[in-house]
């Protein structure tokens, strides 16, 4: 469906004013125009019935709010102030589109020029919004999104990343180590939340770096950069969904951190691989380009036993008087249903871990949707398997100095940490004996996936089979270091961590997929 648009003019059913203190009407015979400008020196709204001159009612965009009162009506609130006076009043103007997209194109528009449009009383040119209908709007639930933004939108959040020190020193480090591929390009930053990698960029010599921010963050970044004068000049703040935002230029370098737990959780990674088909030319740089989740089986009695233990509370027959074992078995379920968000001792796997790659210069959006994972693995120990132990690596391919940011255990803890699935029946397994599964992840609306976990393993002529369904986006998160383990586990203790690659180049062949070097901490913590 097109839209009625010409730049920034927007052709609407009908306009009508519920609140003011004189009234204006317009002919039923005539089309109503809605345009936004800077006739006055400030950003404004002009509505009236000829396109691109004249005007009945005009107001003033700083001290407007717009509302959607239907999927086709809308109401803009304005606050009025007249000549010679201190105090003013309200005036509501309901607005009615032609239909949802022309509503949606003119609402992104309306906060485009509020917030984004105007700097120094001109129009920014660096960076405008899609009239088109939003990809993102369509796979993810508003809600969802609605508490994403607000979550990103927090300082306290930013703080907590920033304060990551494997993360933010190993982003320094590939930027800064790497800055012949930076200098005097043009970098998109996609989800740029501070706007600390745009910072990097510039540092490294980027021509220009558009950061594109969709939260309140976008306003923090702006105060950021500002206060750093000798970079803000060749740094722009848009905000903005990737998938609306329009660019004037392309990029020569994307930068973005769209990892979440296990690499793929908040759905990121969907919105930086848009970003790469929209902004990016044909053989630019990624930085990151490559991820892998990494997995392998791990014993964990401990672990087990608490998850387990959480649902005694509901075999009590009498709690005040009442039964609570009909919800025991659920209860159960539930704790079982939740992956295991910490930090744990590399001891407890008990064979080779396997990898998935992920290409993020060549894969599409579409093969995000649905992960399936083939697992095989040969265990090295007698022990009962509580389930598949998680974590992830990415490479910034840079064209000096390739480096690794790992989560893996026994490596310098991130935010992310790791992250175990637990089954609720365990699998006995002898030393040599082959483990298979299925590790399958289905994205879903709430910015996330489920997990459908399947392991088996044969014990003489009886096939053991354990599965699991559990939910990425609720997670128990049990944050604690590596603990102390009894010598009942030490023959875990044999096996040292190792990544075992199913491929040892990236799909399309033009990136090696090399390994961390053992003194990846080391070279962290020396920048």
């Amino acid at each position: 469906m097109e839209v009625s648009v010409k730049e920034n003019e927007f052709e609407v059913l009908s306009i009508s004013e519920v609140s003011s203190s004189s009234s204006t009407s317009f002919s039923k015979s005539q089309p109503v125009f809605a345009r936004f400008g800077l006739d006055s020196g400030a950003p404004e709204l002009r509505f009236g019935q000829e396109s691109q001159s004249g005007a009945d009612i005009v107001i003033d965009l700083r001290a407007s709010q717009l509302f959607r009162l239907g999927s086709a009506e809308s109401l803009c609130i304005s606050e009025v102030f007249e000549d010679n006076k201190e105090t003013g009043y309200s005036r509501g103007i309901s607005i009615q589109f032609k239909n949802e997209e022309e509503s949606r194109a003119f609402h992104c528009a309306f906060e485009q020029w509020k917030t984004e449009m105007v700097v120094q009383g001109s129009p920014l040119p660096n960076g405008t919004v899609s009239t088109s209908t939003s990809k993102f709007d369509e796979k993810i639930e508003a809600s969802s999104a609605k508490m994403y933004f607000h979550y990103y939108g927090q300082l306290l959040h930013q703080q907590n990343m920033l304060q990551d020190f494997v993360r933010t020193g190993t982003y320094y480090a590939a930027v800064i180590e790497n800055r012949a591929d930076f200098l005097g390009r043009v970098v998109v930053d996609v989800g740029a939340g501070s706007g600390i990698l745009s910072l990097f960029a510039a540092q490294a010599g980027a021509k220009h770096v558009y950061a594109i921010e969709a939260s309140e963050m976008a306003e923090y970044a702006k105060k950021l950069i500002a206060g750093n004068p000798s970079l803000n000049e060749r740094i722009t703040v848009i905000k903005g969904k990737v998938e609306e935002v329009e660019l004037p230029v392309k990029a020569d370098i994307l930068i973005s951190e769209p990892m979440g737990t296990l690499l793929v959780n908040e759905r990121m990674l969907e919105s930086y691989v848009i970003a790469r088909d929209r902004f990016l030319v044909p053989n630019g740089k990624m930085f990151p380009a490559v991820g892998r989740i990494h997995m392998a089986p791990f014993s964990d009695e401990y672990l087990y036993m608490e998850i387990a233990n959480k649902a005694i509370f509901w075999q009590q027959q009498s709690y005040f008087g009442v039964d609570l074992t009909p919800l025991q078995r659920s209860a159960y379920e539930g704790y079982f249903s939740q992956p295991v968000v910490d930090a744990f001792d590399p001891r407890l796997l008990v064979a080779p871990a396997i990898s998935h790659v992920i290409n993020f210069t060549s894969i599409k959006e579409e093969d995000l949707y649905e992960i399936e994972i083939p697992l095989k693995f040969a265990c090295s120990v007698s022990t009962r398997i509580h389930g598949l132990a998680c974590w992830f690596d990415v490479l910034f391919n840079g064209s000096t100095v390739p480096r690794w940011l790992t989560t893996a255990p026994g490596a310098p803890t991130t935010h992310w940490y790791q992250l175990r699935c637990v089954l609720s029946q365990p699998l006995y397994v002898m030393p040599g004996q082959e483990l298979t599964g299925h590790f399958r992840l289905v994205a879903h609306k709430a910015q996330s996936y489920t997990i459908y976990l399947t392991l088996s393993a044969t014990v003489g002529d009886m096939l053991q089979t354990s599965s699991g369904k559990l939910d990425l986006k609720e997670p128990y998160y049990r944050m604690s270091q590596p603990q102390a383990y009894s010598s009942t586990q030490e023959p875990n203790q044999l096996l040292q961590t190792q990544d075992v690659p199913t491929q040892s180049w990236v799909e399309d062949g033009s990136v090696p997929v090399q390994q961390p070097s053992p003194n990846h901490g080391a070279e962290l913590h020396s920048l």
